[in-house]
Order: C-alpha cells, then structure tokens, then sequence
C-alpha cells in the first residue's frame, strides 16, 4: 500500500485528474444538477458520456498511438494533420480554454481577493488579473520536468481535499431538491452537449501525451516496453479519471439541491461559489478559494505547457527556449483573457463544440478501431462527419429565418 503511495502511476493518475480539472469543471456538474433536477441520474449519465467516456477514448487513443499525437493525427495526412493539430492547439490554447480558465477564475475569486478594484468586473481588472494569474502559472510551469509531481502530489490533493468538503457537507445537509419538469430522454440528451462544451477529448490527447511521457521517463528501465506503458498509462488513467466522475456527480448533486436556494438571476460562473457559501457559509471563503484556485490553476499549468511544446518544437523548430515559448504563450492569451466570461464561452459553443467535436470523435475512434482491429478508413468517416456536422448545425442556424 506504501509502495503504491509513493508511485508514479499514483502521482500520474492525480495529475491527469487535475489536468481535466479546470475551472469550466466547476460550473458544468452543477448545471447539470440545477436542469436535470430529479432525473439527475438521466442528466449525468449523458453528461459522463462526453465528459469522461470522451477524454478515455483520447488517453486509449495516445497509448495506442505510443504517447505521439502526432502519429494519432498524421493519419488523415501529413498537411491535413498538421492542420488538424493547429487548429487543436489554438482552440485549447490562446483561443478558448485558457482564456476561459483566466477569465473564471477573476469571475470566481474576486470576491475574496483582497484588493477591492481587482474584485470589479471591467476590462483593466481582468487584464491585471491575468497578469497577475499567467505568472503564478508560469511559476509553477517553468521547469517542465516537475510539472506532473506538482499537479499529481500537491494541486490534485488540495484540490480533492477541497472539494469533498464541500460536496460532504452539501449533500449531508441538503434538504431541499429541485423539482423539474424534464424528461428523462430529454436530461440524457441535452447534457450530452453540456459534457461537450468541457473540450475534454482535445485535452485528453495532449495532456496524456505530456503526462505519459514523463511517466515514461520516471520510469526509465522499469518501462522499457510498450505493453507495460500502457497498462501503466491505463491504470494512471483510471485513477485520474474515476475520481474526475465521482466529482463530476458529487457537483451534480449540488445543483439538484441547493439549485432552489439561488438568487433568480445569476451568471454560470458564480454557481460554485455562491452555492459554496450556502454549504459552508461565510467563513468557509478559505476553502472555497482554494478549491477555485487549485482547479484553475491545475488546467492552466497543464494547457500552457502543452501549447508551449508546441510553438517551440513545431512552430519555432527549436531556435527559441521552452521559457521563451512559455512568455509567448501568455502574450497570446492575453487579449482574450481581458473580454470578459460571458464573450469567451460563447466561443466555446456554436462551430468548435458542433463540427470540431465530432470531427475529433469520429478522427479517435477511427484510430482506436484501426490499432484494435485493423480498420483502415479513416478520410472518408472524417469527411463524411465533417460534411453532415456542417450541414445540421448551418441548418439549424438559419432555418429561424426562413420560417
């Protein structure tokens, strides 16, 4: 039991963990929670579907593909690959995700930071948060080396730590559940986008490549075949993302409970916070900070290393340092990060969430089925997802204003 502690494939499992948990993590369970009402179990189980069966897919996927996304994507093509992984990039990137996590995080700690202009929503307050929030990212990030034992033994364990106090707490003492008019089917279905709008399965193909590659080399000798990477990387994987479920859930519960005690009006960013204070009250503002902080940042260290590799090995073919490409990184997501939540995550929605994902389902099982079971295909299912994802989503865009 020590010995499993004390191990790599433990300190992986609580990186990859903290990893997918970022800050949209926070908000996405309990809306589920607050929509799905007394048919949570149907809301959840469509919400697990693409919030955690996805991002699986995508660490089976990098295993099989020997922790090289490259490889994983190469396969529609050298060009339409690179293309393909550009695009991911960005989006995970200086485009969506780590705007996202900047600007939530303002939206989610300014009430307990201590300097009473950071805690305004406007453009120069995000900017000096931002600042502010990409250099204690930065601190944690610039020796990319220590990145998964970072996450995996001190962020994971404050973040659990944090957040099972809360969901005990909550549910111990909930006493009130949400009434809803929704069907089974229709909780089931509507949370299966929800579980989209996370960007899980583009984080699961990079995030496992960073974290199995350093388990590899923590491993050195002891991992010298690919069959004991996997079942290492499988087993880290499964740790990581069961207790992402059990969170996920956890949080749902939330939702169905304390979904009631909301004020009418209030912004999808402040739902954790503000049914944190109904759990634990005033004086719970410590652990309630924390757990914010905690999956913030964890999301945020492991994007920009990710996006930091790329502009300097791929972009900028080694002629700039890690630390340069890490600076350049946050330069990039600076702009966006000062817009405000609201206009980040409607980026998040509409051609990224509709066409882009499945896109990327259909590109991961192709791959799956091809290192499985030796199926070839993999243009044709692409283009054909590509072309009715377009189609249905345009269709449903513009049909309003021809009726």
């Amino acid at each position: 039991m020590k010995r499993f502690l004390q191990s790599h494939t433990l300190s992986t499992g609580l990186a990859i963990f903290s990893m997918f948990f970022g800050a949209g993590n926070l908000m996405y369970p309990i809306l589920v929670g607050i929509q799905s009402g007394t048919q949570n179990i149907f809301g959840m189980a469509g919400f697990l579907l693409t919030a955690v069966c996805l991002p699986l897919a995508g660490l089976v996927g990098m295993i099989l593909f020997d922790e090289n996304y490259k490889l994983f994507f190469n396969r529609l093509g050298d060009i339409a690959g690179s293309i393909v992984i550009a695009i991911s990039l960005i989006i995970i990137g200086p485009l969506v995700a780590i705007p996202r996590i900047a600007t939530l995080s303002h939206t989610m700690i300014a009430p307990f930071i201590p300097i009473q202009f950071l805690q305004q929503d406007t453009t120069l307050s995000s900017f000096i948060f931002a600042v502010l929030f990409f250099a204690l990212t930065f601190s944690c990030t610039y020796k990319k080396s220590r990145v998964v034992d970072l996450l995996g033994y001190v962020i994971s364990p404050l973040l659990l730590l944090s957040l099972v106090t809360i969901i005990v707490k909550g549910i111990w003492f909930a006493n009130v559940s949400l009434e809803t008019d929704i069907s089974p089917i229709e909780a089931f279905a509507s949370n299966i986008i929800r579980g989209y709008e996370t960007l899980d399965l583009l984080g699961a193909i990079f995030f496992s490549y960073v974290a199995l590659t350093i388990l590899k080399k923590s491993y050195n000798d002891e991992v010298n075949t690919q069959h004991k990477r996997a079942i290492m990387g499988l087993k880290a994987g499964g740790i990581g993302l069961s207790l992402l479920a059990a969170i996920y859930i956890g949080l749902s519960y939330l939702g169905v409970h304390f979904g009631p005690l909301l004020p009418a009006k209030f912004h999808a960013g402040e739902i954790f916070r503000e049914i944190s204070f109904i759990v634990l009250g005033s004086h719970g503002a410590i652990i309630i900070s924390l757990a914010v902080l905690m999956a913030c940042l964890s999301t945020s260290i492991a994007l920009c290393t990710v996006f930091s590799e790329y502009l300097q090995h791929d972009i900028f073919k080694g002629k700039i340092s890690y630390i340069q490409a890490l600076f350049l990184t946050f330069i990039l997501c600076l702009p966006l990060s000062t817009f405000g939540l609201g206009k980040v995550l409607e980026l998040t929605g509409g051609p990224i969430t509709f066409i882009g994902y499945p896109v990327l389902i259909t590109l991961t099982m192709c791959n799956i089925s091809y290192k499985l079971f030796g199926f070839k295909p993999i243009k044709v299912p692409v283009i054909a997802t590509l072309f009715i994802a377009t189609t249905a989503y345009y269709w449903q865009l513009f049909t309003p204003y021809f009726s």
